[in-house]
């Protein structure tokens, strides 16, 4: 059901080749009966849509063909299936991306993004949200309250990454938190650990505009760990009780580790590689908890909790915006502009102005 005539076709940005993307016009996609059409307004960039664009994989999942990049997004309900409240209509909505079986093992046990037939925007062969308009199930399209703007709506995907690895590590009242990557995940969970009520929140990066904008958004300490390692920077202090490790990086990585304090528990986040080199000795003799993480479950209602309530600020980390047909330029502007943090493309916004 709709209220209003829709169009017959709509606009995608499609990954045609690594390192080619091409606008092209697709038939707007009618709404089953448990989905919900969304005319797609934020689009926020991913480093995994960066992967895709610059190798056309990452580990096992391969572009095969073309893709329609996007996964962090917000929209409006245009449309309504059979089986949808019509009400529905107009809201303001973010989009979690992954839509999982609900019915297997691990979706029964409340792990859903373990989920083994997990359906996820933007993972190949999945189309995602560089469109106009998208189809998705009602029940994983997330009402906004007024005080949540559309753009902020498309960051609560990475900020559910930081929910979900904060939840993962125990963080709680009193717990000392060391989060190394300030990029926008990292700026994320440093906010979240603060939210949760850590007594010290520290962020370490080599980016000295990413580390002011962490201090300003709640850091108790930063380190450019350029100048500074992470072993002298804990020289004479406790170590944290929970590293949260956002870079992907190996150095980076086996560095905070060595840093942790003993049964402190490491958390995985960045993907740098397939493989790592982990320094098992530290690990052992002082029994350190290792994880990863992947992706998140049941964070959106605390998401939108944490942003609407002020505990989290987004807004500071949209430092571009950008057309669909400016899609290239928003993949590739962490590249050129050292202050970057988020690019957010906005698919139905017509060309008027770059990156600003």
């Amino acid at each position: 059901m709709t209220t209003d005539a829709l169009p017959d076709t709509m606009r995608v940005a499609v990954l045609a080749e690594p390192g080619s993307i091409v606008v092209e016009s697709r038939q707007v996609p009618a709404p089953a009966p448990d989905e919900v059409l969304i005319e797609v307004r934020s689009v926020g960039v991913c480093g995994s849509d960066t992967h895709y664009f610059d190798h056309g994989r990452i580990g096992d999942h391969v572009v095969t063909g073309p893709l329609v990049l996007g996964h962090e997004s917000a929209g409006v309900i245009v449309s309504v299936g059979a089986d949808v409240d019509p009400a529905r209509i107009g809201e303001r909505v973010a989009i979690e991306p992954g839509v999982p079986c609900r019915s297997c093992a691990q979706c029964l046990a409340g792990h859903y993004n373990l989920c083994p037939d997990m359906v996820f925007h933007a993972t190949p062969p999945i189309d995602g949200t560089l469109a106009e308009y998208v189809v998705h199930p009602s029940s994983f399209a997330f009402a906004l309250p007024d005080s949540v703007s559309l753009d902020e709506g498309a960051m609560l995907e990475p900020l559910s990454v930081g929910i979900w690895a904060c939840r993962r590590a125990g963080v709680a009242v009193g717990v000392r938190v060391l989060v190394t990557g300030a990029g926008p995940v990292g700026q994320l969970a440093a906010q979240v650990a603060v939210a949760f009520g850590a007594s010290e929140v520290v962020v370490a990066d080599v980016n000295a505009h990413r580390l002011s904008v962490a201090s300003s958004l709640g850091a108790t300490q930063t380190v450019d760990v350029s100048s500074t390692s992470l072993a002298d920077a804990y020289a004479g202090r406790p170590g944290p009780d929970v590293v949260l490790e956002c870079s992907g990086h190996e150095g980076s990585t086996q560095a905070a580790i060595r840093a942790a304090a003993p049964a402190g528990r490491v958390v995985l986040i960045g993907m740098g590689g397939d493989t790592l080199a982990l320094p098992l000795g530290d690990v052992q003799n002082r029994e350190l908890w290792v994880t990863g993480v992947f992706r998140y479950a049941n964070t959106w209602p605390t998401a939108i909790d944490l942003v609407a309530s002020g505990r989290v600020n987004l807004k500071p980390l949209a430092t571009g915006h950008f057309d669909l047909e400016e899609t290239e330029g928003a993949l590739t502007a962490a590249r050129t502009e050292p202050q970057a943090i988020k690019s957010i493309i906005h698919p139905n916004r017509p060309q008027t102005r770059g990156p600003s």
